[in-house]
């Protein structure tokens, strides 16, 4: 990977860009995030990286090309490293972005009753599955309280399918001794709606843990234009 000072196409930062930088400060630190555009966040975040050079092409160009400021925080390392003009560096702070948002998200909802602090655990499934290009299951276990035990990924598959083990959820669930157990799983295509076999597994696993004594709260289908909540649609 080419140093950030070695990349080609990049051009000098004049007064002009430093004036321009200086002014998207003052709007974030006077009104905050929401007085920026995508492509402003974006172009100021690179350019804590890349000082010297303008970063609002790079910055239109990566949202372009992903779809949009969450799809480039989603994007993997090694994708963002091949677009031109940008640098290790550039590609580790985006990535930094992402995990400060996934941790913060995380802390919202790791210490207290998950079904009391229901959308705080869809902010953290949607910052975390909506934007991600290839299908993924996560388990989440909850002791008695309905606390977080542990949110493990059980599956990664392809972009349009992914695997929920049954057996592999109830064993872990009793390694794990949980009361209680959430699926969530994403849909690349931008449509959370149920398919039939999201409906078929989703019952069969119901059935297996309830013979255990133990509950499925929900499975939770989140995509990048919404969620569906079997429970809610009356599923489960």
């Amino acid at each position: 990977m080419a140093e950030e000072s070695e990349l080609p196409g990049a051009q000098p930062a004049g007064g002009d860009n430093a004036g321009h930088r200086a002014r998207l400060r003052a709007r974030l630190l006077g009104a905050g995030g929401e007085a920026l555009g995508d492509h402003e966040i974006l172009e100021y975040l690179l350019a804590l990286t890349r000082p010297r050079i303008d970063t609002k092409p790079i910055a239109k160009a990566l949202l372009r090309e992903f779809g949009g400021l969450g799809p480039v925080l989603e994007a993997d390392p090694e994708t963002l490293a091949r677009f031109p003009d940008m640098g290790e560096a550039s590609v580790a702070a985006i990535k930094l972005v992402k995990a400060a948002i996934q941790r913060t998200l995380y802390g919202e909802v790791a210490d207290r009753p998950i079904l009391g602090s229901w959308q705080g655990l869809l902010d953290y499934l949607r910052a975390d599955m909506a934007f991600r290009l290839n299908e993924c299951v996560h388990v989440l276990h909850l002791d008695s309280r309905n606390q977080l035990i542990r949110d493990e990924l059980m599956s990664e598959g392809s972009i349009d399918q992914s695997a929920i083990y049954v057996r592999e959820v109830v064993r872990r669930a009793l390694v794990l001794g949980s009361a209680a157990v959430i699926i969530a799983h994403n849909h690349p295509s931008g449509d959370p709606t149920p398919s039939r076999q999201d409906i078929a597994i989703t019952r069969d696993l119901a059935n297996a843990l309830k013979s255990i004594g133990i509950v499925l709260h929900d499975h939770v289908i989140i995509a990048r234009d919404g969620h569906v909540s079997f429970r809610t649609k009356g599923l489960l």
